[in-house]
């Protein structure tokens, strides 16, 4: 643990309560992505595994729970509780897109061929290209409520922190993840353009809009 996985950790967390916020509050899920929130239901499920088979600490534990807890409770509230305020129209990313050649990928290329470790590797690389359907579905509608931009710049900031994470650990611990760090550099790359945005107008009290 160091002060950027720490607030990495923070961070997501974040994201995860303002977008459960947002919807609970509003009683409306407009200008959320379902299918974004899908596959990180999926990438938590599939990470996480390792809950039924090893303990590591009270911290790391409690933090998994929460992270898919969270995760199926968005995604029931999205598809279940507020169906009436879906817009379905517009979250129309075509996820097997992603799906499939991620899964293909995490069957050729992992630290080790047994199942939890093919699955863990499939998150990793599921979580660097989940926000597309939330970023298709921005460009879509041509703008994001602010909320929702807070929500966004919470989850770019912990992939940016976990970066730096991974840069200490190198220097400090000798720990080198490529297929980690490969997926994390993609993850932040997709949300250059939106930190831009968020920057240059949000944090100026204008709407966000990405060009489609």
């Amino acid at each position: 643990m160091n002060i950027f996985r720490l607030t990495g950790d923070l961070s997501h967390l974040a994201a995860i309560i303002i977008l459960l916020l947002k919807i609970w509050k509003s009683r409306s899920c407009a200008g959320i992505s379902g299918k974004s929130q899908i596959l990180f239901a999926l990438v938590f499920t599939t990470r996480y595994l390792d809950l039924l088979t090893s303990f590591i600490s009270f911290y790391n534990t409690c933090m998994k729970m929460i992270y898919i807890g969270c995760a199926f409770a968005t995604v029931y509230l999205i598809y279940m509780k507020f169906k009436a305020t879906y817009d379905g129209n517009h979250d129309s990313f075509r996820v097997e897109f992603l799906v499939v050649p991620v899964g293909g990928l995490a069957v050729l290329i992992n630290h080790d061929f047994s199942l939890l470790e093919i699955l863990w590797t499939f998150s990793i690389y599921l979580e660097s290209v989940a926000i597309l359907p939330q970023l298709f579905m921005i460009s879509k509608t041509g703008e994001a409520e602010t909320i929702t931009t807070h929500y966004l710049f919470c989850l770019g900031l912990y992939r940016t922190l976990y970066l730096f994470n991974w840069i200490w650990r190198f220097y400090f611990e000798g720990f080198f993840d490529m297929i980690a760090i490969v997926a994390g550099v993609v993850q932040t790359i997709l949300y250059c353009d939106f930190f831009y945005l968020y920057f240059t107008k949000v944090l100026k009290g204008k709407k966000l809009s990405l060009p489609a």
